[in-house]
């Protein structure tokens, strides 16, 4: 097998090995394979036209003709040219399947299904970068430089992924590119005549001479992986629906268990709430039956930053086995213990726990861990909810009015945890809330006029068809359209809370569900909710229902009538806009029993939520893989240039002459540039002989680099001299000599600055002038020749 061939296989090898960190992203995994075959014939395509062989470009245009035709036969032969060759039908259906795929990925959690759209851009992807990684490390010889898109690739996976086997998929991407390394290294030195492997032998022993470049191709490797691991921990996170990482749920265990991260929830809200085809997640069994006002929580959102909220960074522990009474609850509140059986459908891996709140037991197998602020269950080593049954005992907590009216003000650290707002929030959000509760004589009363304020007399609309926009304007743009649903009026609430002093906090989870003929109840995805809870001392976290036609207004929110204990029924306010929105929306009038007998109109599966938009398309990725890969070239592009220089100049031969002076004269610039990059500025005035000198002083050489100078000085001064100038061996290896001499003598800061930042790299600047200058000049040159000659007629 030849070296080439042999690198070929491995960058194929590689760009699999790379691509493997996908595979916890989709289900079924069977897309690798197919990528694996079609990157075969890609691979044998470029092996084939280099037998031949073909020019470097004809050879790149030849795998990307192969490649369009193999996605074409793939996913459009429907709509191709005998199946094969694609127009324009096909390449529109090209557009659909990536719109479709950009949409799923928006619609499905991790592992999302294997829809053609996501897999042509799973296969397609692989295929592009198998193609870029074919033609660094292989065509143009370069498989340092090949890392860069194999980087790309595994920085996407690890950006969508949030699993406790990331480390895995790490471990064998950077496997891939230390073997494609080692290839070229192998082929190289078979080039250089030397044996790869063992001992040097003779000469290359008192040198070291095969040292060096084995030295030089580890370091590379080590670059490129500490580069592996630092490039994704710079790029911005992205997050929402399958970028979200955390299954259908909101949140991930941290796979150790010492603690769990900050994981924006909100898009895979937006996800469930707007499915085209509602699906049941989880049916439950209580004891008492009435589920009424059973809201299932799954996390709570405690970190505004004035875009949204996010759970902060919280220790979690081994499960109690009796859970604590949540923070603030006194003992003359009233309560009752709820017992719930629920069992979670096959389908729906949540890593966090839904369960009623405030829990007091778990009956749950599995691994498990527990979160003592939140009181929350969260899986620990990749554990989920699929097709879990599990049961909880939980406090249906009664307070009355005057027990929240009377509550004292908490614990200055809790109040100021939880009233903090960050300094971006527009100061419309405080107005409005002074001016909504103007008259209140605590925060109790404050907390149920903000939410009238948005159920009933402030005029919002329930609406999924809006486009409130993201950032620290959106509550104040949700304020003055008055649309929107479940998130903005938590946001809004909860936000407006905090700036009153009261501590709030979003929760994130399951409106109730909708009774069944059987007793039990079902809870679908279009039931997934937000809601706030606020503090209230001797009470404790508190929920409160701000979105109206959602959930259950909370009894102890409600106004009572004199001389009855009976609650009165809210009506509409007047001022509610009857006028119908712009597009479908939910009805006004839908009350709670109507949505859960499934009588209200479906929320539009083209609702977004916060940011107004329906998450990142294709084509955001392609920017995120372009900015990740412009991100590491352009820092390496000096250093990437000189090795690909020195590649070239010590590679150049020939049996001719004009050869071998051509292959001195190019070592020669190369011993030049070298110096110069450690420092050795080079003077053109100088003889071959007194520039060889001068490096070998400046250098403090050892004799035998300072004897590799002089050699290659005098091969030189024969090319430029004499009438018959004598072929010289071995003028390569007596630059890597020196190049190895030079390393050894100079310090770290120095080696670094030309590794990194060659002072010799200036000369593309100056070619560029160079060339820009000859442009003009021809351009200028052949102007005369456009013009008539004086008194010709048109």
């Amino acid at each position: 097998m030849s070296g080439r061939t042999r690198l070929a296989l491995c960058a194929w090898a590689a760009t699999l090995m790379a691509a493997m960190a996908l595979l916890p992203l989709v289900d079924p995994a069977t897309w690798l394979l197919q990528a694996a075959f079609l990157l075969a014939i890609q691979t044998g395509v470029g092996a084939a036209t280099r037998r031949v062989p073909l020019a470097r470009p004809l050879t790149v245009a030849a795998q990307a003709l192969v490649t369009l035709m193999l996605l074409t036969l793939a996913f459009v032969r429907e709509q191709a040219l005998v199946g094969l060759i694609p127009g324009p039908e096909a390449f529109q259906q090209f557009g659909v399947l990536l719109q479709q795929g950009s949409d799923d990925i928006n619609r499905y959690s991790i592992p999302a299904p294997l829809n053609p759209g996501i897999r042509l851009m799973l296969v397609g992807g692989v295929l592009i970068i198998g193609l870029a990684v074919d033609v660094l490390a292989v065509t143009f010889r370069s498989a340092a430089p090949a890392g860069l898109p194999l980087l790309a690739l595994y920085s996407v996976a690890a950006g969508l992924s949030d699993g406790g086997t990331d480390w895995l998929w790490f471990v064998v991407a950077a496997a891939g590119y230390l073997m494609l390394l080692l290839a070229e290294g192998r082929d190289r030195l078979s080039q250089w005549g030397r044996v790869f492997g063992g001992a040097p032998r003779g000469p290359a022993a008192e040198t070291g001479g095969a040292v060096a470049p084995i030295r030089t191709g580890r370091r590379i490797g080590v670059v490129a992986l500490g580069l592996a691991l630092v490039v994704p921990l710079a790029l911005p996170s992205m997050n929402g629906g399958l970028l979200d990482g955390t299954g259908a749920g909101v949140g991930s265990g941290s796979g150790g268990g010492g603690t769990i991260s900050a994981v924006n929830p909100l898009v895979s809200l937006r996800d469930n709430l707007n499915v085209d085809e509602d699906r049941q997640v989880m049916s439950l069994r209580t004891n008492p039956e009435d589920a009424s006002d059973l809201y299932l929580r799954i996390v709570s959102l405690d970190d505004f930053d004035g875009t949204t909220w996010k759970p902060s960074r919280r220790n979690i522990v081994a499960v109690p086995d009796q859970l604590p009474l949540p923070t603030g609850l006194g003992a003359d509140v009233r309560r009752s213990a709820v017992q719930t059986r629920i069992t979670a459908a096959d389908w729906y891996a949540q890593n966090w726990l839904p369960m009623p709140y405030p829990p007091s037991d778990v009956n749950i197998d599995g691994s498990w861990r527990y979160e003592p602020v939140g009181m929350t269950l969260v899986g620990d080593h990749g554990q989920n909810t699929r097709g879990q049954t599990y049961e909880v005992t939980s406090l249906d907590i009664q307070p009355t009015a005057e027990q929240l009216a009377s509550a004292p003000e908490p614990d200055a650290a809790l109040k100021r945890e939880y009233t903090r707002l960050p300094d971006s929030l527009p100061t419309v959000v405080s107005e409005t809330a002074r001016q909504v509760t103007e008259g209140s004589a605590n925060h109790y009363q404050q907390a149920v006029k903000l939410q009238e304020y948005f159920s009933l007399t402030g005029g919002f609309q329930y609406d999924t068809q809006v486009q409130v926009g993201s950032g620290s304007a959106a509550i104040a743009r949700f304020l003055k359209d008055k649309q929107g649903f479940c998130v903005h009026f938590s946001f809004a609430m909860a936000a407006m809370a905090r700036s009153l002093g009261i501590p709030a906090r979003v929760a994130v989870g399951f409106a109730p569900g909708s009774p069944q003929a059987d007793g039990s109840v079902s809870v679908s995805l279009r039931d997934a909710h937000a809601w706030p809870e606020l503090y209230f001392e001797g009470v404790g976290w508190t929920r409160f229902e701000p979105t109206p036609t959602r959930g259950t207004t909370p009894e102890y929110t409600q106004p009572e009538t004199p001389g009855s204990s009976l609650p009165v029924v809210p009506q509409p306010s007047t001022s509610t806009s009857t006028a119908p929105s712009a597009s479908a929306s939910a009805s006004e009038t839908c009350t709670p029993e109507q949505k859960k007998l499934q009588a209200c109109p479906s929320e539009s599966a083209a609702a977004a939520l916060g940011g107004g938009d329906d998450g990142p398309n294709w084509y955001v990725f392609l920017a995120w893989i372009l900015g990740g890969l412009a991100a590491v070239a352009i820092p390496l592009a000096p250093m990437l240039w000189r090795l690909r220089i020195r590649a070239v100049r010590l590679g150049a031969h020939g049996r001719s002459e004009a050869g071998t002076a051509l292959h001195t004269l190019s070592v020669w610039q190369e011993l030049a540039d070298t110096a110069w990059d450690f420092g050795f500025v080079p003077e053109e005035s100088q003889t071959p002989r007194k520039a060889a000198a001068r490096i070998v002083r400046l250098g403090h050489l050892d004799p035998v680099a300072a004897t590799s100078v002089h050699r290659v000085a005098d091969a030189v001064e024969q090319v430029l001299y004499a009438p018959h100038p004598r072929p010289t061996a071995g003028l390569a290896d007596d630059v890597r000599q020196v190049i190895g001499a030079l390393r050894s003598t100079a310090d770290r800061r120095t080696k670094l600055r030309a590794l990194f930042a060659p002072r010799s790299a200036i000369r593309v600047v100056w070619a560029t002038s160079a060339w820009w200058t000859g442009f003009k000049a021809r351009v200028a040159a052949a102007r005369p020749t456009l013009r008539k000659p004086s008194g010709q007629q048109s």
